[in-house]
C-alpha cells in the first residue's frame, strides 16, 4: 500500500473508524449505480446480479472467519450482531437455562444487552478481568454453572487492545456444553480468527474496523456440532434464512467482501509493520515523558493498540491542546460520557490514571513520519501542562 504524505490533523484513532480503502469504495460503485437490484428479485437480471455480489461477499467474510458462507448473517454492524447473539440465544434456550457470562471490559454493545436481559428475568454474571486485562480462565471455569446457556468474551478489546484468550476459552465452553459467543469487531481482519479452532458458536464482526463501509456487518451463527438456537429479533420477509430481516444493503455488503479479501492476503504483514509502529511510539513517549503507563498487556495486544497513561496529566485537556491530533480517550461509542473509562476502572485503575489515559489507534495509513510527530507533539504538551498544575 503506497503511503499517503503526511498531513495534518493525523489520524490516529483508527479503533473508533477505520477510512474506507479505495479497492473497496471501487468494488461497491457499480452497486450504486447501474447494478442496482435487490438480491431477493430472481425472477430478472437486476437481482440476479445482486444476489451475486452477495453470494460473493458471504463467502468471503466466512473465509476470513472460518466459516461456511451459510453460517453468515448479515446485519447493520456489530452492535445488532451482538444483541442477535445475546438476545436470541437467550430467548431461544430459555428452557435449557438462564445464565449467561460476560467480562466487565466488554463493550457496551454486549454490556447494555445483558442489562436487558436482567430485566427479563435472566440471571448474568459480569466476571472482573485480571489487572492486565485477561480473562481469568479459573474464574470462568466457576462461575459457570449446571443453567448456564452463553458465555460472552470478546476478541480483543476496544480500548486497551487486550486479545483475550478465545481459543482456552471455546474449549472450555465446549467440555461443558455451554455456547461461546466474541465480539470480533476490532479484531476481525487485524488478527487470525478461525471459528472452528477456536470453538467459537458465535462471532460479531464489523466492516468499518477493517476498512469497509459503516452500516453493515454480520453474525456467524454455528449451524453444526452445535447448532446454535437463534430467535429473531427483526421480523418481516424472512431475509437471512430468517434471522435477520430487511433488504439487503447490497453496495455495503459487496465492500464489506473486498475489505475481507483484502485482509486475508495483507493481514500478516500489516501486523508485522503496526506493531513495529506502536513499539516505536511507545519507546518514544517513554523516553520523552516521565510518567508514561501503558494500560493492558502488552504481550497480547492488537498490533496497532497503545493504550497510555500520562501521569499528573488530565486525557482531555491534553487532547483540546492538540487539535492537530485525532486520538481518543475511549470508546468512541461511549465518548460522550465524563465518567472515566468502565474498561480501565474494571482493571482496579484509579481514577486520576483513567482520567489520564490516551487511545493511539494505529492503521493501513499510520506512517514512521506521523508518529514521529505524534510523539513530539505529546511530549511538549505534556511537559506544558504539567508546569501549569499547582505545587
Amino acid at each position: 500500500m503506497k503511503a499517503r504524505p503526511m498531513k495534518t490533523p493525523v489520524y490516529l484513532d483508527y479503533h473508533a473508524t477505520t477510512p474506507v480503502d479505495p479497492r473497496v469504495i471501487e468494488r461497491m460503485l457499480p452497486y450504486f449505480g447501474e447494478r442496482f437490484g435487490n438480491p431477493a428479485s430472481r425472477s430478472h437480471r437486476f437481482g440476479w446480479e445482486a444476489e451475486k455480489a452477495v453470494d460473493l461477499a458471504r463467502r468471503r467474510v466466512a473465509a476470513l472467519a472460518g466459516a461456511t458462507p451459510r453460517e453468515i448473517v448479515f446485519t447493520s454492524g456489530a452492535t445488532e450482531s451482538n444483541n442477535l447473539a445475546l438476545k436470541g440465544v437467550m430467548e431461544a434456550c430459555r428452557s435449557r437455562g438462564n445464565h449467561l457470562v460476560t467480562l466487565a471490559t466488554e463493550h457496551k454493545a454486549v454490556l447494555d444487552p445483558t442489562r436487558h436481559l436482567e430485566r427479563q428475568g435472566f440471571r448474568v454474571t459480569v466476571l472482573a478481568p485480571e489487572p492486565d486485562g485477561l480473562v481469568s480462565l479459573d474464574r470462568l471455569r466457576e462461575a459457570l454453572a449446571p443453567d448456564t446457556v452463553l458465555v460472552s468474551v470478546m476478541a480483543a478489546n476496544n480500548e486497551i487492545g487486550v486479545l483475550q484468550p478465545v481459543a482456552e476459552i471455546g474449549a472450555l465452553c465446549r467440555e461443558r456444553g455451554i455456547l461461546f459467543h466474541s465480539d470480533a469487531a476490532q479484531a476481525f481482519g487485524k488478527i487470525p480468527l478461525d471459528v472452528e479452532r477456536d470453538s467459537i458458536d458465535l462471532l460479531s464482526i464489523t466492516a468499518h474496523k477493517l476498512y469497509g463501509p459503516k452500516g453493515i456487518g454480520a453474525l456467524y451463527v454455528r449451524r453444526r456440532n452445535p447448532r446454535v438456537p437463534l430467535a429473531a429479533q427483526i421480523d418481516g420477509g424472512g431475509h437471512e434464512a430468517g434471522m435477520r430481516s430487511g433488504t439487503l444493503n447490497v453496495p455495503a455488503i459487496a465492500g464489506f467482501g473486498e475489505a475481507c479479501a483484502i485482509a486475508a492476503v495483507e493481514m500478516a504483514g500489516e501486523a508485522a509493520r503496526l506493531a513495529a509502529l506502536r513499539d516505536h511510539l511507545r519507546a518514544r513517549l517513554e523516553a520523552d515523558i516521565e510518567g508514561v503507563r501503558v494500560n493492558g498487556s502488552l504481550e497480547r495486544r492488537l498490533p496497532g493498540n497503545l493504550n497510555i497513561s500520562f501521569e499528573g496529566v488530565e486525557a482531555d485537556a491534553l487532547l483540546m491542546t492538540l487539535p492537530d491530533l485525532a486520538l481518543s480517550t475511549g470508546s468512541a461509542c461511549s465518548s460522550a460520557t465524563v465518567e472515566p473509562s468502565h474498561v480501565l476502572r474494571a482493571l482496579g485503575v484509579g481514577e486520576e490514571r483513567a482520567r489520564g489515559a490516551v487511545r493511539f489507534g494505529l492503521g493501513r495509513w499510520t506512517t514512521a513520519e506521523e508518529v514521529d510527530y505524534a510523539a513530539g507533539r505529546i511530549g511538549a504538551a505534556a511537559r506544558n501542562l504539567r508546569a501549569l498544575r499547582p505545587q
